[in-house]
């Protein structure tokens, strides 16, 4: 999972997914009973750091919400840096402090059905960020990540273009602990199973880790030979670096997309080395997450910031109150009127030395 994204919308497609959230810091004992807490503290725990865009956003974005909403709030941060140990620590502390309200974005979600149950019988309520957790949670806020999928898949069809029904298409996944990664998955393939010859190799990766991506590429490569591969699906913009670097390495140049609209992903789009991203845009939804849980923490209703229900991935906790965004697919010829315009980015950001010529060619100034 995982950089920004996307022109808001709503997706239409009911959901049945799975969460993942992390954090770092003191652990307390799981059968210890939550301490006293002044019902103005919210904890927020984050999954990883590997992905640019949870410290880079999402946090900051959040903590900015919660403060203008309430003004002597605190938030509890960590980043469970993809330990679910550590991220379970993290999630008992802060009940153990007394706090009562948790956005949690799962490192592994079937790992946090015991937590949320806890967590419920000591009065917290677990808003689930970004991707599904297990257990009766309050709110869940994310976007609809089969169409993501979708879309994904129909952008690497149309960078293949009349190449596209013989085309061998590699597949490089997320990570299995992530519960949006088999959204994507699936979604992907609804659209490139019909549109192409064949997957001709697939894998996931774990912890999204942008040098496996690349490790796998490479066997892809050496399984397939040079010619064998026509176009990568990459479930986001850090392993489609580590795939670039492989395939740049055997001379080969073929499509590469992902997704989150990531700096370095963005530059790639720019000078053509990848074809396209996912933008999804993460201030709704992280300041959405931040609005649901003040409103928790205050006692006060969620109906008319949320839209429908969704049901945990085992089916064990159903009608789960949820918010769901739309995205869409960019190529460099979207970049200045998505992320520029909405200013994700500075342009100086962007238009590095490096990339300033691809810049001017892409009409960002």
């Amino acid at each position: 999972m995982n950089a920004l994204t996307r022109r808001v919308g709503i997706g239409t497609v009911t959901v049945s997914m799975a969460l993942a959230l992390a954090a770092c810091g003191e652990a307390g004992d799981g059968e210890d009973k939550g301490g006293g807490g002044d019902g103005k503290t919210i904890g927020l725990l984050l999954p990883e750091n590997k992905t640019t865009r949870y410290e880079t956003f999402d946090r900051p974005i959040m903590e900015s919400k919660i403060e203008s909403l309430c003004g002597d709030c605190e938030v509890k941060y960590n980043n469970a840096a993809q330990d679910i140990e550590t991220q379970k620590k993290q999630f008992d502390a802060l009940i153990t402090q007394g706090v009562k309200v948790i956005i949690l974005d799962s490192v592994d979600y079937k790992s946090t059905k015991g937590w949320v149950e806890r967590a419920k019988k000591e009065g917290v309520q677990v808003v689930a960020y970004d991707r599904l957790a297990e257990g009766p949670l309050s709110a869940y806020v994310s976007y609809d990540n089969e169409k993501i999928g979708r879309l994904q898949g129909g952008a690497l069809v149309k960078a293949l273009g009349s190449k596209a029904k013989s085309a061998n298409v590699v597949m490089i996944n997320g990570s299995p602990t992530d519960p949006n990664a088999p959204f994507f998955k699936k979604g992907a393939h609804s659209v490139l199973d019909k549109n192409v010859k064949k997957i001709a190799y697939e894998q996931d990766i774990p912890d999204w880790s942008p040098d496996e991506a690349n490790k796998k590429m490479a066997t892809a490569i050496d399984k397939l030979g040079k010619d064998g591969i026509d176009g990568v699906y990459s479930a986001n913009d850090g392993m489609a670096g580590g795939i670039i670097t492989a395939l740049k390495q055997r001379g080969i140049d073929v499509p590469v997309g992902g997704q989150d609209a990531e700096l370095a992903g963005l530059q790639r789009l720019l000078t053509g080395d990848q074809a396209f991203t996912i933008y999804k845009q993460i201030k709704p939804e992280a300041e959405t997450t931040a609005e649901i849980a003040v409103r928790l923490l205050k006692g006060k209703k969620i109906d008319d910031i949320t839209d429908r229900k969704v049901n945990s991935l085992s089916g064990d906790y159903k009608g789960i109150p949820a918010k769901l965004y739309d995205a869409q697919a960019i190529t460099k010829d979207e970049v200045a009127d998505t992320i520029v315009k909405d200013k994700v980015y500075k342009v100086s950001e962007i238009c590095t030395k490096e990339f300033k010529k691809a810049c001017e060619e892409a009409g960002i100034k």
